[in-house]
């Protein structure tokens, strides 16, 4: 009996490990330990690398669905009987062409207004300060407000001292900017003149479930990409042509690179696009003739109202349709990650997941068991619809 250990306490025989170690501490726990801390240090580097390579990731980000947006033509011109890299030039080229004469048009708008107003300086000030002085009661001296301004320590002298000293920091973002620009092209070249071979190495480490699932999400993101860009461009021809027109027959300066400027600004600018375009051209006519700058507007606005429920579904019917919540809160969204290029990109990442889910995700149909799911009729008096219906009845 001297021989039996006390009860819980471990005999000679007992394996230590599976009581937790002479010290009580399970194994297990020395592992979840190690794994929690590397997992910790994984994200922290994660986290440091993502900051260190936002811009990169932001170019490639970017390449990728410039990629997706002309693929569709360069696919066109390879079922053609051409190779895809002289394809894929002949696009870039095109595109070049068009960006060029679009900067060079509305380059020649901006330095010839500033031009005309530099000119008419004196004019414009000479009315202000009438209109001013006649309507309220003042009596402001242009002259002396200038030679105020102008002055060695006023505030004009000290504006253009701080802008001087920022000049290496203007030269130095505008550098930086178009090597951006050039990488990005590069990136876009590439991911589409080697986009079967890109495929291929991907889908080569996949089993052929998965390569089909990745193949289909490939081709969504290039449809709705395309759709989006080109159902774009069409509206943004459009517009140029009939703004055109329209300043035309009103008579305003530069009515070519002011409709360029609307087209363009209104269909790929989101939100705001419409609102930035129209500001411009009402601007310029303005310079020229107050009557004119209240047609503009009239024009731009009926115009934005035609295309909004005549043009834009029709084109976009089997391209890409978003909802408009949709599309504004995409557009918040992006800025909200990426900035600009976030913004600009919300609007097809929001059609590629829209046709994703529409795509992956079983609808089922709805029961009709409840008023909240009730359309009523247009052809219905507004006296019949609910909730007027259910308060009538309950009278």
């Amino acid at each position: 009996m001297d021989d039996v250990p006390p009860t819980g306490t471990p005999g000679p025989e007992t394996d230590l490990d599976a009581v937790g170690g002479s010290d009580g501490v399970p194994p297990w726990l020395t592992r979840g330990l190690l794994l929690f801390f590397a997992g910790v240090v994984t994200l922290v580097v994660a986290y440091w690398l993502l900051i260190r390579l936002r811009t990169l990731l932001v170019m490639v980000l970017v390449s990728l669905f410039l990629s997706f947006a002309i693929e569709p033509a360069v696919n066109w011109l390879a079922r053609r009987g051409w190779r895809r890299g002289p394809a894929t030039g002949v696009v870039f080229l095109a595109l070049f062409v068009i960006a060029a004469a679009f900067v060079v048009a509305i380059g020649t708008l901006v330095a010839r207004q500033v031009a005309d107003f530099i000119d008419e300086a004196p004019d414009y000030v000479a009315r202000t300060e009438n209109f001013v002085n006649d309507r309220f009661d003042t009596d402001i001296d242009a002259d002396q407000l200038i030679d105020q301004l102008t002055d060695n320590n006023g505030p004009v002298r000290d504006f253009a001292t701080r802008l001087a000293g920022n000049a290496v920091d203007v030269g130095t973002t505008v550098v930086t900017t178009i090597f951006q620009l050039f990488a990005i092209a590069l990136f876009t070249f590439y991911l589409v003149a080697d986009g079967p071979r890109l495929r291929r190495t991907i889908l080569s480490a996949l089993p052929p479930e998965r390569q089909r699932f990745m193949l289909r999400t490939w081709e969504l993101a290039i449809d709705k990409t395309g759709g989006y860009i080109y159902s774009r461009a069409l509206l943004a021809v459009i517009s140029a042509f009939v703004h055109w027109i329209a300043f035309a027959i009103i008579g305003v300066p530069f009515a070519v690179a002011l409709a360029l400027w609307v087209g363009v600004v209104s269909q790929f600018i989101p939100t705001v696009g419409t609102y930035l375009a129209g500001a411009l051209a009402v601007l310029v006519a303005l310079l020229n003739d107050p009557v004119d700058a209240l047609l503009v507007l009239a024009f731009v606005v009926v115009y934005q109202q035609v295309e909004n429920y005549l043009l834009q579904p029709r084109v976009t019917a089997h391209t890409m349709s978003l909802h408009p919540a949709v599309a504004f809160g995409a557009v918040i969204a992006g800025a909200g990650i990426l900035g600009v290029p976030g913004a600009l990109l919300a609007l097809p990442a929001a059609a590629v997941i829209q046709a994703f889910v529409s795509t992956y995700v079983q609808r089922h149909e709805v029961i009709d068991e409840s008023r909240l799911t009730d359309e009523p009729s247009p052809g219905r008096p507004w006296r019949e619809r609910w909730p007027f219906r259910s308060l009538r009845a309950s009278r």
